[in-house]
């Protein structure tokens, strides 16, 4: 990505091909958090961590942060509790914590350089002293097959209490990037370790390239002592001062926006003046004061035809305001109909100018179910306002794409008029979903040429919705 072509230069400038090994610690390295910590919190509220396993879990990670035992001493507590315990259990709470909790808390540099590296065909490790259930929906989003992990050992789908093998922990991780290195041809001198504590001075030692992540305190000084090049990342994790500052800025923007929109609607004499120039600004307000720099390839093509279906892939609760930005005037949403029943969000989404469509009646797919659902956003069309509109339906918790719903594309299909795809790269960096501060970013905005759909029917809709979603999977660089 050219967003972080400085951080990657070293990469792309370098040798390729598998004999290159890229090693990453996990916690504080791709991840802005501790995964045990979430993994734990989550096993006790959910009330499925036992009483013998929340005891054993205490002292272990007492009598570890006091410096009374080693790590492995630590697993092996923890892994007795385990005992009888399906492993079934706990594959769950990995996913879950994945998906509630840390997908989130990727950082997004720590994204670009694995992609880096796999796009220099390297061979790509997951080291970490966590166990598999905390690290495998890491390694399936980032599309890492080599992991290595602390192991504990399973016999007919129950743990035993007993660790299957040594840690993967300070000479552990070094000895299983030797590992790697043996069964895949990788030469360690020109392979990368990537790390944010002193605890892995092993491993930083063995390989050619160390590179600390966020270092601790003792890692930084190892570092300036032996002038390893360190990188600080600061796009997840706990918010600055400033951030939340420039998020609560971006929020109170409506009222000036709307209030220049009433004055350029009361001067007109027109409702649609007032819904575009409110919208125009204050989607100028919130990105600007938030710290947003928006990024717009193929800017032409917003314009080229209108109406039109703009439709595009759904990251973050900011899409809707840089759709506003990116497309200006002339353009509304759609909600669901239950929306218009709702006391608070009905009266202003209705104000707002939204068009409200039977959902339901759009999944049916049926043709005639379908027309009549979408007849509220055909009229809008007719009327000249364009609509903006998320094919996959929900906001993703990465940027992997969704499958796409029939909605958008029967709606353009019904109303005669062009759909244009919009890409958005990376709004996750700048706000995830279920995110409160709106973090300062360099969004990349990709706008399509308009595909008509003049010559489109019922029956080869499913063609032609694959046909859109492979373009948006080519522009993002992600496979199926």
């Amino acid at each position: 990505m050219a967003l972080y072509a400085r951080l990657t230069k070293e990469i792309c400038q370098g040798p390729t091909g598998p004999k290159v090994g890229a090693f990453f610690d996990l916690d504080h390295t791709i991840l802005a958090a501790f995964s045990a910590t979430s993994f734990m919190r989550e096993r006790l509220l959910s009330g499925r961590m036992s009483p013998n396993e929340m005891v054993g879990t205490f002292y272990g990670a007492l009598s570890f942060g006091l410096g009374r035992t080693g790590f492995s001493a630590l697993m092996t507590g923890m892994t007795a509790s385990y005992s009888g315990l399906a492993e079934s259990v706990l594959e769950e709470v990995g996913e879950e914590v994945f998906e509630k909790h840390l997908a989130r808390q990727i950082y997004p540099e720590s994204r670009a350089l694995i992609e880096a590296h796999q796009d220099a065909g390297h061979t790509v490790a997951i080291i970490s002293s966590a166990t598999k259930y905390q690290i495998m929906p890491f390694a399936r989003e980032l599309g890492i097959d080599h992991v290595m992990y602390t192991d504990l050992e399973v016999e007919n789908g129950v743990f035993t209490g007993e660790l299957a093998g040594p840690t993967c922990y300070g000479e552990g991780k070094a000895e299983a990037a030797r590992m790697i290195a043996a069964s895949e041809g990788v030469d360690l001198d020109q392979s990368y370790f990537y790390s944010d504590s002193h605890e892995d001075l092993p491993l930083l030692e063995a390989v050619g390239h160390p590179r600390p992540l966020n270092p601790n305190r003792q890692l930084a000084q190892i570092a300036k002592e032996r002038m390893w090049p360190v990188r600080r990342f600061h796009s997840r994790g706990r918010p600055s001062f400033a951030d939340l500052v420039r998020t609560g800025l971006s929020y109170a923007s409506v009222a000036p926006a709307l209030g220049a929109g009433v004055a350029a609607g009361i001067v007109n004499g027109s409702y649609r003046e007032l819904l575009n120039v409110s919208g125009a600004v204050w989607s100028d307000l919130a990105t600007s004061l938030a710290g947003i720099d928006l990024r717009v390839e193929g800017e032409e093509n917003a314009w080229a035809s209108r109406p039109a279906v703009f439709i595009f892939n759904h990251q973050s609760a900011l899409d809707p305001i840089l759709m506003l930005k990116i497309v200006r005037r002339d353009m509304t949403g759609v909600g669901k109909k239950e929306i218009q029943d709702d006391p608070v969000m009905g009266p202003i989404f209705t104000l707002a100018g939204v068009v409200f469509v039977d959902r339901a009646g759009i999944a049916d797919a049926g043709a005639e179910a379908a027309k009549e659902a979408l007849a509220p956003a055909v009229r809008a069309l007719e009327h000249g306002r364009s609509i903006a509109i998320a094919p996959e339906g929900t906001r993703s918790i990465t940027p992997r794409l969704g499958k796409f719903k029939k909605g958008a594309f029967h709606l353009a299909m019904q109303a005669g008029v062009p759909i244009v795809p919009v890409v958005f790269r990376n709004v996750l960096d700048a706000f995830p979903k279920d995110a409160a501060v709106v973090r300062p970013a360099t969004i990349e905005a990709v706008v399509l040429p308009p595909i008509d759909t003049s010559g489109w029917t019922v029956d080869g809709l499913d063609e032609e919705i694959a046909r859109i979603r492979t373009i948006y999977l080519d522009v993002l660089h992600q496979e199926d």
